[in-house]
């Protein structure tokens, strides 16, 4: 799982990236408020911790921004703000946690845990269009050139998955996590089949789109 850690103490930061990396995370720090849309926005996470107090910008207006983009990353907003209008403010901007400084890093990592154990759909819209073709994620359809192939749900949600990425390197837990849960049991087979199911689907309608596969790493959705 891949982690966004975005903390302006510098100390804390390195403490709680070290602890994350220990426990199996990949993460990318960020310590200026100004950094943080760009890392947000710019690659994959299952979750983002996010300091509130942050130089240049704050962490409320990071999550508005976040969300507004339709960024929907499960985030923890980190605080010693412990009032409880201030956790009404940070839950409104659209945090999906809140967790008070001081902690204990087995309470962040629990709640890690917890966010990332539900499959989820990335944003609200229906309809993600790539390329020459598009999706809609309610009727579980593909379109392109006026031809329209019906979708399982598995295979919707692998493909809004990486339309939503589309251009980045996704790796096979990333996938996993994201589209089956990571309470789930799956075998690592049935990920390379539904590529397979959607990849076949994509060629069915003459989608301008692939799924690369990326060796020893995971997937990437990319135009052609």
């Amino acid at each position: 799982m891949k982690v966004l850690l975005i903390e302006d103490d510098k100390d804390l930061c390195q403490a709680l990236s070290f602890t994350l990396k220990q426990n199996g995370y990949i993460v990318d720090t960020c310590l200026r408020g100004d950094e943080a849309i760009y890392y947000g926005s710019s690659a994959s996470y299952d979750v983002i911790i996010l300091d509130r107090m942050l130089p240049y910008l704050d962490g409320l207006t990071i999550l508005q921004v976040l969300r507004k983009n339709n960024i929907t990353t499960p985030i923890i907003l980190v605080t010693a703000m412990n009032g409880i209008n201030d956790r009404i403010d940070g839950l409104d901007a659209g945090a999906d946690d809140y967790l008070v400084k001081p902690f204990d890093t087995g309470e962040l990592l629990a709640r890690i845990r917890a966010l990332s154990r539900r499959p989820r759909t990335i944003e609200s819209n229906t309809i993600l269009k790539f390329s020459n073709f598009s999706l809609d994620t309610e009727l579980h359809t593909l379109t392109a050139e006026s031809k329209t192939v019906t979708l399982s749900n598995k295979e919707t949600c692998l493909l809004e998955y990486l339309i939503r990425n589309r251009g980045q390197i996704l790796t096979r837990e990333q996938i996993l996590t994201r589209v089956w849960g990571l309470d789930s049991v799956v075998e690592d087979g049935n990920l390379d089949n539904y590529i397979y199911f959607v990849r076949r689907r994509l060629k069915t309608v003459n989608c301008k789109a692939r799924i690369k596969t990326i060796h020893s790493v995971g997937y990437q959705l990319e135009e052609i």
